[in-house]
This record gives C-alpha cells, structure tokens and sequence, in this order.
C-alpha cells in the first residue's frame, strides 16, 4: 500500500465488556491479544460511558455528543426505535466528508435498526454489512482490510462484535440468558474473578466462567483481524482504537449509574506519533472525548457542538484533565431516569424515579448471581439522591447523601450536574409534563423544577423532546394520569 499522510482508522467494539480484561487487572480472564495490544498503546485507566446501556453509549461515542442532545435515549431496534436526531454528525459522515473510504461491519445499535442500504446512506459508510456472530465478523472485517489495502487510500473501519453479550444457549436453565450462545465454552482455567458488588457464591462463579469464555472468544476474533492488519502491511498507517459500550451485564453494573455500569475499556495505538506507545493514562475520560480526539489525529477540523474534548493534549502534552463526567439512563426497556456527575474522587446519582434499587433490567440474572448488598427477600427503591466517596467507598455501598460531612461536596457536584443537564438541554429540565414527577428531585439538587416559562426551547437543535414522554410518564405513574 502507498503511505499516505493521512492515518487509516480501525475502530473495534464489543458489547457489554466494561474493564474485564486482563490488561485492567483481571487476573482469571485470557485476553492476550487485547493485552498485547494494550501494551503497544495509550490505555485509558478511568474511562467512562455517557450510559450504561446499549444504543445511547453507542450514540455518544460515534457522534462526540451527550444522548439528551443526539437523541438517542433508548435503545434503537424495535419496539423502541429511538434515533439519532441527525445522522450526519456520525463519524463515518465526518471523515468520509474528509475523504475516507468508510465501512461498518458487525454490529450497529447506534441509530434506528434499518435495512444495511439505508444504514450506510443515513451514517456515511460506503458499505454496511451488520450483524454476525464472532467468526462472520472476523472474515467480514478481514474482508474489508484486504480491498482497503488494494484501494490505497485512508480507511475507516468500524468493527462490532456482538460477544460478549448475553445469548440464549441450550445449556441456560429455564429462565436464564448466560454468555454461551452455541459457540462459547466456559472458561475457568484460571480460577474466577467475581467483582466485589456480586456475592461470591457458585451461581456467580458460574456465571462469571460463561462470561470468562465470552471474551475469551471475542479477544481471539480481535487478534485474527489485527494479524490481517499487520499482515497486510498496514500495521504502521493505521490507528486502532478497542472500546465497549459500556459495563458489564451483570446485576448492579449494566443498567446503573454506578462505575460498573459505566466503566469501559479504551485502548488507542497510534503510531508515528509521540506519547501514545506503552502509555497508561490515569485520568478521567469520556466516550465523547473520541471523536474529536480521531479528527484530530486524522487532520480533519473539529465541527462546532461536540461535547467531547480531544484526548491529544492530554496524552502528547500532559495538560488539565477534564473535572467530571456525566452518565444518563432514560430509558432502557422502560422509563425510568437517572443522572450522575462523577469527579475523581465522589459520585453523585439523581434517580428521578422509584424503580428498584439492585436491578439489571434485561437479564434474567436472578437464578445465577445476586448484588452482595441485598438484605432480604426484597429489593428496595431507589433513593432520591446518592452520594458517595470513591476513595474510601469504591463500590458505592455506603449513601452519603444526608451526611451533613459531605454538604460541601454534594452541593459542588448538583451544580455540577444541573450545569451539563442545561447545557445538553435536558427535558428533565424543560417545565414538560414531567415536571411536577421530578420536582422533589430537582429540590433536592438545590434547584426548584423550573416553570414552562424558563425552559429551553426544547425544539431548537440540542434540545430534543423526549418521543413519548407524556405517555411513558403515565404508564409507569399510571395514578397521575388525571395530573399529568
């Protein structure tokens, strides 16, 4: 292949991984390819998703923007559909706009679940081919290098692997989604890591074997395409960014704003350019901060209304990390709102509804493992606002909320907080009809709900309505259905 000024990007993604990877500390997990790759590259310690689910995370990394302003609060398939407000801020459409050859294959989720076509017009890809399991990917991405390599000009290769997410498996008890699928074997060969917010108990071990097996599996379809890369000559040309959506699906991590939620790996080898080899980079950062952080690696302005802040200072001139970032859950299977504001020292979650505190909404999980903090036969709500301290509490087991020790720090970060939600233009904040619901929440930020009056106006670009909201709001509140 001709060199050419101009890097080749090679974007990979999994589902549902969070850190759960040799390379961050897991000692009983086989991932060396991903561990090889890591310790060629910038690994990013703490970094972390705008949410814990699916199609909203997504949405954020691809578009360098929060879910309340891209539009996606929920997940993009059917029944749900939400969709990217405008497709053309994807970064297949930024860099093709730049001259890229772009190509998606494996998974999307990021925008409504259409035919591959209409997919690859809406976001920018000269070629889409979605879906496929982890060997289908692998010969599709292969594919894909060897025609990029013949063609001779920059490429952007946006690669999904669906592992490894939960699959029905004919060895699942009734009731029960593990990690197997019909490809995927257990693997405990080196013992078992079960994270402390689980109780360490033979369902868990279990569970946590399958989910061993999972990435164990998806690592291995990684190395098969970063081979053809190298093997192809293109090793030197090309920045290879490994990311997941977010956290891992496990109960009190997928589906919560707490760190396991929202947790996820970020891995960047960018070669000929000083700083980024063998590097691990201890600050905080964002899905967001991708985007432009490729752009400008790539030479391609940075278009206005990015949320996100390149990561080139960062690692090349050791400059001011960002303060905080931001996590949201709107709706995943249902509607029920949360946001958080984490430094790097404390956490604080808003739950705008009652829904039960210890919960992964999309996981039968109960039969295999269970929260460590559960007391009882019951699960109970969540609390209006949660606190906590990361450095003495980093599993987020003791609220702090009312503890008059932390005011100072809880009313820095409510500023905090409703600070990005105006900025993202939140409709938790519009004076809609889900206004009088939210209140005490709001009240307990410091900040009375707003009146109608002094909304945003919520149809002005970066200000999205929520499709549905009146009626979402009375189907889980269905006794203020006269109100509302």
């Amino acid at each position: 292949m001709t060199v050419t000024a101009t890097p080749n990007i090679l974007l990979l993604h999994c589902h549902d991984l969070g850190r759960f990877l040799g390379a961050y500390a897991v000692p009983t997990v086989v991932t060396p390819c991903l561990d090889r790759l890591a310790a060629e590259s910038a690994l990013f310690e703490a970094a972390f998703a705008t949410a814990p689910h699916c199609s909203p995370a997504r949405a954020s990394l691809f578009t360098g923007t929060y879910p309340q302003t891209n539009g996606v609060l929920g997940l993009t398939h059917e029944p749900f559909g939400w969709d990217l407000r405008d497709p053309g801020t994807h970064l297949a459409h930024r860099l093709k706009a730049a001259g890229y050859r772009t190509e998606l294959v494996g998974v999307h989720h990021e925008s409504r679940v259409l035919p591959d076509a209409t997919v690859a017009g809406r976001l920018g890809f000269d070629r889409v081919r979605t879906g496929g399991d982890r060997d289908v990917v692998v010969r599709r991405a292969t594919d894909a290098l060897d025609r990029a390599a013949a063609a001779g000009s920059p490429f952007y290769l946006q690669v999904g692997f669906h592992e490894p997410h939960r699959t029905p498996s004919k060895q699942d008890p009734p009731g029960v989604m593990g990690f197997l699928g019909d490809a995927v074997e257990p693997d405990s060969s080196l013992g078992h890591t079960v994270p402390a917010y689980l109780r360490d108990d033979s369902g868990a071990r279990r569970e946590i074997a399958e989910l061993q097996g999972a990435v164990r599996h998806m690592d291995e379809g990684v190395g098969d395409i970063l081979d053809r890369l190298e093997e192809l000559g293109l090793r030197d040309d090309t920045i290879v960014v490994f990311t997941t959506d977010h956290g891992l699906a496990l109960p009190r991590a997928k589906c919560t704003l707490y760190d396991p939620g929202l947790e996820v790996a970020l891995i960047m080898r960018v070669p000929r350019r000083a700083g980024w080899a063998r590097r691990r980079v201890a600050p905080m950062v964002s899905h967001v901060d991708v985007l432009p952080t490729l752009l400008e690696l790539a030479g391609v302005p940075l278009p206005e209304g990015l949320a996100g802040t390149s990561l080139v200072p960062l690692v090349e001139e050791h400059s001011v990390p960002r303060e905080h970032t931001f996590g949201q859950l709107t709706h995943h299977t249902y509607y029920d709102p949360k946001r958080s504001v984490r430094s790097a020292t404390r956490k604080l979650i808003v739950n705008f509804a009652n829904a039960p505190r210890a919960m992964d909404p999309t996981q039968s999980w109960v039969h295999r493992s269970l929260p460590a903090d559960l007391n009882g036969p019951t699960v109970a709500s969540s609390p209006p606002v949660e606190l906590y301290d990361l450095v003495r509490d980093p599993h987020e087991t003791r609220n702090l909320a009312d503890d008059p020790r932390y005011a100072v720090e809880r009313a820095e970060l409510g500023t905090a907080l409703l600070g990005w939600m105006r900025y993202c233009g939140d409709d938790l904040l519009t004076g809609g009809p889900l206004a009088a619901r939210h209140r005490d929440a709001l009240t307990a930020l410091g900040s009375a709900a707003p009146d109608a009056e002094a909304a945003p106006d919520r149809d002005r670009p970066g200000h999205p309505r929520i499709p549905g909201a009146r009626a979402a709001a009375t189907a889980a509140h269905p006794q203020e259905r006269e109100s509302a």
